[in-house]
């Protein structure tokens, strides 16, 4: 357990590092070019890198010894934060203030890749629980994994918009390239013994063995019904990642917005301490689809009103829920696939479930920016429904979350009645 919560410490610091990057660049992009599309747009290649990406990470935790891959991680995301400090001093001062400028995306594209080698970390955690903890505690280790990504989470909220709004983006790269130095030489020094876990090195090609991971995951009855349930719960979720900074910061300032996301961020913790502490029954399916329907029950009234405190509420209680569906997905597939294969499953279904969100993603920017927005402004939705819903371009985005709300909840209970579910279910 020693040797668990060291890693747990340092992964904490990494991934603070990672977020607070790509939180900070976001905030500063929108800041620079007020371009709704702008963030949108990095939305989808942050979701389109993680689709894409997975199959290979997944691939690389299995060939490597955990340790080893979590160091590939932190040299890589060390290696391009450098690298895009280096382009913000050589830049001219005006090539970031447009959304089409050529070096805008080019540091984005660095901060980004710098963010997503961090997933090699996720996913080596998650397999890095089934060797360090026994199978009758992994769904309360799988909480406390929960609660260090909203430690993590609640950290970075508050240092990214402490950071933009009040030092700026050339302090925010000095802080994430030294943070992720430290995080570095505590990772060298402990001691992860994996002698247990069966390596696949020497047993297959050194390739992304997509084929025999899908072998493996067809073996489960009902496991790919869960991976496309969740692919479209992202489909969805896209919605909220591309637009609701936007949205934030159209009711209050970037500080504000970035220390009101670290004490909501309270609820990845207090969701994921829960998990620790009572586990997830007998049946951490049932769990994870009861959690689901109530978040996009809450997704249909939180923006409801123009009101940053129904907001807050609101996305309070989804972030105390979400550690609870990864905790209980994660639980599934610790218990139903092999030791030696969960990197790649892992990989293989973070890589399934994040393929839709890219699609939302640079769907949904133009979406707002053309039809919600203009609908709810001078539109047919400002004349119908506009003296209780409000007018303008945030209550266009608030429209649209609602009406995304509504279709996760019935998707939901039309997912439960299908025969993917009832299998997953009656696993043993």
């Amino acid at each position: 357990m020693k040797v668990f919560y060291a890693v747990l410490a340092n992964s904490l610091v990494a991934s603070v590092t990672n977020t607070f990057v790509w939180f900070a660049v976001t905030f500063w992009v929108f800041l620079q070019t007020k371009s709704v599309l702008a963030t949108s747009v990095m939305a989808g290649i942050y979701f389109g890198t993680v689709a894409l990406s997975g199959f290979f990470l997944g691939s690389l935790v299995d060939r490597y010894r955990k340790k080893t891959a979590m160091l590939i991680s932190s040299i890589g995301s060390l290696s391009l934060y450098t690298i895009a400090f280096i382009l913000y001093l050589l830049a001219p001062e005006d090539a970031f203030t447009k959304d089409a400028s050529v070096l805008l995306w080019v540091f984005v594209l660095l901060t980004l890749f710098g963010a997503i080698i961090g997933n090699i970390r996720s996913i080596a955690l998650s397999t890095a629980v089934t060797f360090l903890i026994p199978e009758d505690s992994r769904d309360k280790a799988n909480g406390l994994v929960g609660s260090t990504t909203g430690t993590a989470f609640l950290i970075s909220s508050i240092m990214s918009g402490m950071a933009i709004g009040f030092l700026g983006m050339f302090w925010t790269l000095v802080v994430a390239v030294v943070l992720m130095f430290l995080a570095i030489l505590h990772l060298w020094t402990i001691p992860m013994k994996e002698n247990e876990i069966v390596h696949t090195v020497h047993e297959e090609p050194k390739t992304v063995d997509v084929k025999g991971t899908i072998k493996v995951i067809k073996l489960i009855p009902g496991l790919f019904g869960l991976i496309f349930f969740n692919c479209f719960n992202n489909f969805l979720g896209g919605v909220f990642m591309s637009l609701m900074d936007a949205y934030g910061l159209s009711m209050v300032s970037v500080q504000v917005w970035g220390v009101l996301w670290g004490v909501l961020s309270l609820g990845f913790i207090i969701g994921g301490l829960v998990v620790a502490k009572r586990g997830l029954g007998k049946s951490p399916l049932k769990v994870l689809f009861q959690c689901n329907m109530l978040m996009w029950f809450i997704c249909i009234f939180f923006t409801i009103q123009a009101s940053i405190v129904l907001l807050s509420v609101g996305m309070f209680i989804y972030l105390c829920l979400i550690p609870v569906v990864e905790a209980a997905e994660q639980t599934i597939i610790q218990k139903a696939i092999p030791p030696e294969r969960q990197g790649r499953v892992f990989g293989f279904a973070q890589s399934i479930e994040q393929a839709a969100s890219p699609v939302t993603a640079f769907m949904i920017g133009p979406i707002a920016q053309y039809v919600f927005i203009p609908f709810m402004t001078t539109g047919a939705g400002a004349d119908l429904i506009g003296d209780w819903f409000g007018t303008g371009m945030a209550r266009g985005l608030a429209l649209l979350f609602t009406v995304t709300g509504l279709i996760g909840f019935i998707v939901t209970i039309l997912a439960k009645q299908t025969r993917s579910y009832k299998e997953l279910l009656a696993l043993k």
